[in-house]
């Protein structure tokens, strides 16, 4: 196999050190020997509010964190899909729901986490859902019956409560973090 710039060729170990590299202003690891520098960068979370009809698909996580919670299908992005790819894919996974995006409803920033969250507004092209892997149990809601008390993120509650306010316009601006909400705590 092929010696990656990672490691050291006698050791066969890294060979960083945490250092600022030049021009640059930030603490980074940087490998010794080849210079090769490891930068760290903020996870992208893709999801979707989707309907069917006025209900809503929210699925109740089977794993942590939040185990037992409801959410909308999301999770993290793959290397080589567009959000909206990733955000179906999250759909079908989550929930065996197949769904066409219709537009992206926020822009999330969760610095706490160093997640950036894109989360679309989508709807339910075929009825038939069923728990997936990462769920518990999967529904349909009406916006009056969602389990407000057993949300699983802050994020869930502002793209819900975003969707409420825009679900019947066909074109919007995105949002993101609502007032106050740095995402921080």
């Amino acid at each position: 196999m092929p010696e990656t710039p990672l490691t050291n060729p006698v050791t066969k170990e890294p060979n960083f050190e945490h250092r600022v590299p030049e021009g640059d202003n930030r603490l980074r690891q940087v490998c010794a020997d080849c210079g090769f520098i490891a930068y760290e960068n903020p996870k992208v979370v893709v999801g979707a509010v989707v309907t069917s009809g006025e209900k809503i698909l929210l699925c109740r996580r089977a794993i942590n964190p939040r185990k037992g919670f409801w959410t909308l299908p999301a999770g993290f992005m793959e290397l080589h899909e567009s959000a909206e790819t990733g955000a179906a894919r999250e759909a079908w996974e989550e929930a065996n729901a197949k769904i066409e995006i219709e537009r992206l409803l926020a822009a999330y920033t969760i610095p706490r986490l160093s997640q950036v969250q894109l989360i679309y507004r989508a709807r339910l092209v075929d009825p038939a859902i069923s728990a997936g892997e990462e769920s518990l149990e999967v529904g349909l809601f009406d916006y009056a019956d969602i389990p407000w008390g057993e949300l699983a993120f802050p994020s869930v509650r502002w793209a819900l409560t975003q969707f409420a306010s825009v679900r019947h316009l066909a074109s919007f601006p995105a949002f993101s973090n609502p007032p106050g909400e740095t995402g921080d705590y």
